[in-house]
């Protein structure tokens, strides 16, 4: 009996010593936690300084009078009607529509303030957004470089994830979902663009910082189309997939020097491709020397496409007459994001001033919601990349990137608070929702990828 004393005596000491363990680490994530809120509290305070240095100067906006559809979206039209003019300026706007301009910014000036008011007091509360309640989460660690996009497939099953090194990643977050998908592509430059194919998870379309544009198929795991855009527009900063018709459309832009990536991009291109025949169809009107196209959206039947541009502008184009129908400034910045809202009948748009608009389609020109997400959307973040927003399935929650290692999630719809996801250890860089269920992915300049999937 008593050799054994020694032994006891042993194991009793290791056990002591990992409750003590356990402990320190306890209150090293205590500490940890402390530290970070304390960060992000100053970063709160440094953003509101900012921000009263530059109140003076933040003007209403200026929303046009602008006209509408001439067709119908499945046999519902929307209000107005449109001419077609040969005078009209690069943006479809005249002179008459101008001048209506300054009376109705006049007439919105005193429900400007209360919006910019208002806004004032969210900024102040987001610091007290919750964290969301996680039912799952899974974090990707395959790339080997700050993540530039992040999408889920039509279906939902598959993740598609890019880094700046140049390579994409397929893969799954299910466990129940075959992996046949996996596959790792090497781009041979930054990829700066990822759309999947609506109707299926076979395809996916990659578009480069130096102008190619690649279609991967997920089946047969290979590269069935290489293509390039034009010498005068080698950069590619969008690519949209039609939800209906086998056509997607690529945004490029031409290049000139500068401190910003919005500096960086200079005239604007929209080519629509045909992916059976992988050749382009046309090539849509912008006018002369127009600005960069940062972010294009189909709506749901795939007539109506919208683009935001680097002047603040969003676009409207009639798809099947091939022409711009509408357009609008949204912001007194370059909009990085541009999507329709869940009934489409509205446009939310994300601007380098770090404001969140959501824009009616019934009566253009109308702000019918807002957030100021400049605490973590802030100008500085814009002059390495472009932010983006995404809508989750049910258009009630609205997921931004953000300049801080948490992101917030907008309540569009309701009454309810704001979220805060859980942080990463760096930038939170793209965004997405899951089709259908309650799940996004983040996308981290610590070269991570997670999927969480929320209460």
């Amino acid at each position: 009996m008593f050799p054994r004393i020694p032994a006891l005596l042993k194991i009793s000491t290791e056990k002591n010593m990992i409750k003590c363990l356990k402990s320190d680490i306890k209150q090293l994530n205590n500490k940890l936690s402390e530290l970070q809120a304390l960060l992000e509290v100053k970063e709160v305070e440094l953003s509101l300084l900012r921000r009263s240095g530059n109140s003076i100067d933040s003007g209403h906006k200026n929303l046009l009078e602008i006209t509408t559809f001439g067709s119908s979206v499945d046999g519902q039209a929307f209000s107005g009607v449109y001419e077609e003019s040969s005078t009209s300026s690069i943006q479809g706007v005249d002179s008459h529509t101008l001048s209506s301009v300054k009376s109705r910014d006049e007439k919105l000036c005193d429900s400007s303030r209360m919006s910019n008011a208002e806004n004032e007091q969210i900024l102040v509360s987001e610091e007290d957004f919750p964290e969301v309640k996680v039912d799952f989460q899974e974090t990707f660690l395959g790339h080997n470089s700050s993540i530039s996009s992040c999408r889920f497939s039509a279906s939902g099953s598959n993740i598609a994830s890019s880094s700046t090194d140049g390579t994409v990643r397929i893969w799954t977050y299910d466990s129940s979902t075959p992996s046949s998908k996996n596959a790792t592509i090497y781009c041979g430059a930054e990829v700066s663009a990822l759309s999947w194919e609506c109707r299926s998870d076979r395809l996916l379309l990659i578009g480069t910082a130096n102008g190619g544009i690649k279609a991967w198929n997920a089946d047969a795991k290979r590269v069935v189309c290489d293509l390039s855009t034009s010498k005068d527009f080698p950069s590619v900063l969008d690519l949209k997939c039609s939800p209906v018709d086998p056509v997607f459309v690529s945004a490029a832009a031409s290049r000139r020097h500068g401190s910003t990536i919005f500096d960086r991009t200079g005239f604007a291109s929209l080519t629509v491709w045909h992916m059976k025949t992988w050749k382009p169809l046309t090539v849509l009107p912008l006018g002369e020397d127009p600005p960069a196209i940062t972010s294009l959206c189909f709506n749901h039947n795939g007539k109506i496409l919208a683009a935001s541009a680097t002047d603040g502008m969003i676009h409207m184009f009639d798809m099947s007459a091939g022409l711009q129908i509408t357009g609008w400034p949204a912001h007194d910045s370059p909009v990085s994001s541009v999507l329709f809202g869940p009934a489409e009948t509205s446009i939310f748009s994300l601007g380098s001033d770090g404001k969140i608009f959501e824009w009616s389609l019934h009566n253009q020109g109308q702000i019918i919601w807002s957030r100021d997400c400049s605490r973590f959307c802030n100008p500085e973040s814009f002059n390495k990349r472009m932010h983006e927003v995404a809508l989750d399935s049910n258009g009630k929650r609205l997921l931004a990137t953000s300049g801080l290692v948490r992101a917030p999630i907008y309540q569009v719809q309701g009454h309810e608070r704001g979220l805060r996801t859980l942080p990463h250890t760096a930038p939170i860089t793209s965004v997405d929702w899951h089709p259908t269920r309650p799940i996004y992915v983040t996308g981290s300049e610590d070269h991570s990828v997670r999927v969480t999937s929320i209460l």
